[in-house]
């Protein structure tokens, strides 16, 4: 129990004063007689922890407090109720700090102090700690997130605006995943646009107002923290009139092509004043190089890269024109690099798809397509040069029986040369000879067999020499010697694909002006053999089929070496 003193007195003093209290009391009493003894109380230490205190959170509270006893040493314990955390670096001193709890409501707490001189006595003493919360205002601030533009500038008419407030905080939160507990925006000035918009979301948007006239809008925001704080921003926004809203254009984006193919020139442009409508296009060419532009007023069309002999970069650009008469450009970068000189041959397909069909028309919304690359558009556009002829990109040559060039006029040619690929090809015939396109064969090779050489063709069954498989036809050809040539073979795999033209979506897949008679209107599909023998059928470690592809449908497979089917021979090349 605290003991009320208007004066607390030096310990030296306190003590004369007790201990002459002692003597009165232990020889004054009853007549003061010696024999009269009873017992003594302990003594006591006198404890003081000092006035109640009101403080605000998260303040530093310092203790002092005050205590006297039998000794001159006295060691001191502080404790709180409820708990806290108290800092006493000495306990041979009164002197305790801490520091009071964050909190939203008032806050009380009880310390005691306990004290022991060095005769064990004790004494304690409470003292009252009142914690006040103390709350920081927030900070509202506003950014606008949509459109970015430069400080200062107006905004277009017509366009869509996002206020966000995402940035506001507040310094002392009492959850700090959540320091805000409520926004409220209002609009105060300008042409109403909230009239359909939610005003308590951490971001506002609207569509500018579309006025003959320039204006401001001018917004404010309150937030409000989670202890009832607020704190107010506001933004003054500047927009446009209808007529100075200009045309959002995008020429693109830039690329690089080879000579002759199609530059992709897909440009973008809207406004967002319906007035301003009706939109003028025009492609301009800032290059020495002059590509031809398919249609300079078109939003999306194409030009054709022109011959370079060294990679050189051409300026596209795009200008609108909208009916107030602004004028808004964009522009590209191409790159155009030499047709570079391949041994492989391209598809042949001309053909661009889009979301509906397909056609020959060009699809600038579908860049990248294989009509708009390769050696067929090249030739398309006039910018392919061949040592013979060919449909698409396919570049041939006719060779009479002795090897030498043919005049495509003649008739009658045994060979054909690939300009590309510089392989050499066997041509069918109608009759019924050697090379005859009704004739078939079984697979059977020497070497390259994948373990397993093949089967040995039924003599003169569906050929005209003595056996009919692979091996004995290239022997009976170039022991004939077609076209002065006697090394031919069975063709890779590759080398027999690139004679398919998947751009004859109705007829057999190959340039008939060269290769007729590869169809002979019985057999369907048209599997013609490979060198290849095949991973899959692998039987007693050995693979029992090879790849063949079909040139009616342009696919390929691997069949069964027994199986008969049609033999294309080749020379040159590997």
């Amino acid at each position: 129990m605290k003991l009320a003193m208007a004066v607390v007195l030096p310990f030296h003093l306190f003590r004369t004063l007790l201990l002459c209290a002692m003597s009165l009391w232990l020889f004054g009493c009853s007549g003061g007689s010696l024999d009269s003894d009873t017992d003594q109380p302990d003594p006591l230490v006198l404890v003081n922890a000092g006035a109640n205190q009101t403080v605000n959170e998260q303040s530093r509270v310092v203790l002092n407090a005050s205590a006297v006893g039998t000794t001159d040493t006295l060691t001191y314990s502080w404790s709180a109720s409820p708990s806290l955390t108290i800092i006493h670096a000495d306990p041979n001193a009164p002197a305790a700090t801490f520091v009071a709890p964050s909190t939203t409501t008032v806050l009380s707490y009880t310390l005691s102090l306990v004290v022991t001189d060095g005769n064990g006595n004790q004494g304690n003493d409470t003292v009252q700690i009142t914690v006040q919360p103390v709350n920081e205002s927030p900070n509202a601030l506003i950014t606008v997130t949509q459109p970015v533009l430069a400080p200062q500038a107006r905004y277009p008419a017509g366009v869509e605006v996002i206020l966000s407030a995402s940035a506001s905080n507040d310094i002392d939160p009492p959850d700090t995943l959540n320091p805000i507990a409520a926004w409220r925006w209002q609009q105060t000035a300008g042409t109403d646009v909230l009239g359909s918009v939610s005003l308590d979301g951490d971001s506002l948007a609207f569509i500018t107002p579309i006025l003959d006239d320039a204006s401001d809008l001018t917004f404010e925001l309150t937030v409000t923290d989670q202890e009832g704080a607020q704190d107010t921003a506001m933004i003054t926004l500047g927009v446009l009139s209808a007529s100075q809203t200009q045309p959002l254009v995008n020429a693109g984006v830039d690329h690089q092509v080879y000579s002759g193919e199609t530059i992709i020139l897909t440009g973008n442009a809207s406004t967002s004043i319906p007035a301003g409508l009706p939109l003028e296009f025009n492609w301009l060419n800032d290059s020495e190089l002059v590509p031809f532009i398919n249609n300079r007023s078109a939003e999306k069309t194409f030009a054709i890269a022109p011959s370079v002999t060294q990679t050189q970069s051409v300026t596209f650009t795009l200008s609108v024109t909208d009916s107030f008469g602004n004028v808004v450009d964009d522009s590209i970068s191409v790159r155009i690099k030499p047709l570079p000189l391949s041994s492989v041959n391209d598809t042949g397909v001309m053909l661009q798809a889009s979301l509906t069909e397909n056609g020959t028309q060009h699809q600038a919304d579908f860049p990248g397509q294989d009509g708009q690359r390769g050696r067929d558009i090249v030739n398309e556009n006039n910018q392919l040069e061949k040592a013979g002829r060919g449909e698409q990109g396919f570049d041939f040559t006719r060779l009479d029986a002795f090897g030498d060039e043919q005049d495509d006029e003649q008739t009658n040619w045994s060979c054909v040369r690939d300009n590309n690929t510089g392989l050499v090809w066997e041509v069918k015939t109608t009759d019924t000879g050697l090379h005859s396109q009704q004739h078939r064969y079984s697979w059977l090779q020497a070497t390259n067999t994948g373990g397993f050489p093949g089967v040995t063709g039924s003599a003169g069954v569906t050929c005209a020499n003595s056996q009919c498989d692979t091996l004995s036809f290239v022997e009976a050809v170039n022991e004939e010697g077609l076209c002065n040539f006697f090394d031919w073979r069975l063709p890779t795999h590759n080398e027999l694909l690139s004679l398919v033209h998947f751009g004859n979506v109705t007829g057999t897949k190959i340039d008939l002006d060269y290769f007729p008679n590869t169809n002979d209107l019985q057999t369907s599909p048209l599997w013609y053999w490979t060198s290849l023998p095949s991973a899959d059928g692998v039987s007693g470690g050995g693979a029992r089929t090879a790849w063949a592809i079909d040139f009616e449908t342009g696919n390929d497979n691997f069949l069964n070496k027994a199986t008969l089917n049609k033999v294309r021979l080749v020379r040159g090349g590997r």
